[in-house]
């Protein structure tokens, strides 16, 4: 098992969240490598290796990747996002996008009686944001979200209130394994898809799944979202449903920016989002490496 990809430590996060928000404050400054040790009192070359351990990239690439240019270059084709989806295969059962998913949702009296008759299994586990709360049910995953040290009983109430009357039990035994499968790249299997449950409302979870569609390096916006689904004027009512999404992470909600390129809100805040994003940029080129057959992605 690849430990640099596996083992999640919430110290580690911690620093890079902190100089994280530093760099999302502070970008049209470009701070130094020297700077941002400073910061989270480490040495450079210490910050260096810890940053591009977790992300595939060093801070200055990071820098770059969650710039306005670069939310803007991610935007570029964002209205042909859903055309070139199903051109690039990715559209199939068991390839709805890089993480391998297929799904299937509740039935509307399912989500009428607001998950009542449903058990669902939860559990907090370290990753690279910070602690996630994985919720699932014996047909597949129901919820991921994510927690810091301070506000895990909101997080959680946060999450079981789309559910009220679904019954909760504590398990991390069988949502562990969820965790690897999901953040560690090289169980990104199209033989081994993973199973998604949607409990939502007809339109939301038509969201959802246009969601999945959107790749790895790619964003689209709210009324592209709203003009796929034929709805042109419903750009709010997509906003709200992607705020809604129960499923953060596999069902990207994070690649869903303003029209200009900025990042929006994010229900398990920005500071998280551009860490996604940079993350996803990081994984990205050691994916397209791979696949040139170039091996992993260089640390500059």
């Amino acid at each position: 098992m690849d430990k640099t990809v596996t083992d999640y430590s919430n110290e580690h996060y911690k620093t890079v969240q902190t100089t994280l928000q530093y760099i999302s404050e502070n970008w049209r400054e470009q701070p130094s490598l020297e700077e941002l040790s400073k910061l989270v009192s480490m040495q450079p070359i210490q910050l260096q290796r810890l940053f591009s351990k977790w992300a595939g990239l060093t801070p200055k690439q990071f820098l770059q990747a969650i710039t306005i240019d670069h939310a803007r270059a991610m935007l570029q084709n964002a209205s042909s996002v859903f055309d070139t989806t199903y051109e690039l295969g990715l559209s199939g059962p068991a390839r709805l996008h890089d993480l391998f998913v297929t799904h299937e949702a509740m039935t509307p009296g399912d989500y009428r009686r607001r998950g009542a008759g449903i058990t669902i299994s939860y559990g907090f586990h370290p990753c690279p944001f910070g602690l996630a709360l994985v919720m699932a049910t014996e047909r597949g995953l129901a919820g991921l979200a994510f927690a810091d040290d301070n506000n895990q009983a909101q997080t959680l109430e946060d999450m079981c209130q789309r559910w009220p009357a679904a019954e909760f039990v504590e398990d991390q035994a069988a949502t562990a394994p969820y965790v690897q499968r999901i953040f560690n790249h090289h169980q990104w299997r199209a033989e081994e898809p993973l199973k998604l449950i949607f409990i939502g409302t007809d339109f939301e979870i038509r969201v959802w799944e246009s969601l999945l569609k959107i790749p790895l390096g790619a964003a689209t916006t709210y009324s592209d979202i709203a003009k796929n689904l034929g709805k042109p004027k419903a750009s709010r009512a997509v906003g709200t449903a992607v705020g809604k999404n129960p499923i953060s992470f596999v069902v990207p909600c994070h690649r869903v920016l303003g029209k200009s390129g900025n990042l929006c809100g994010y229900h398990w805040g920005l500071t998280r989002k551009r860490a996604i994003l940079g993350w996803e940029a990081g994984i990205s080129g050691v994916l397209d490496m791979a696949d040139q057959g170039q091996g992993s992605l260089p640390l500059k």
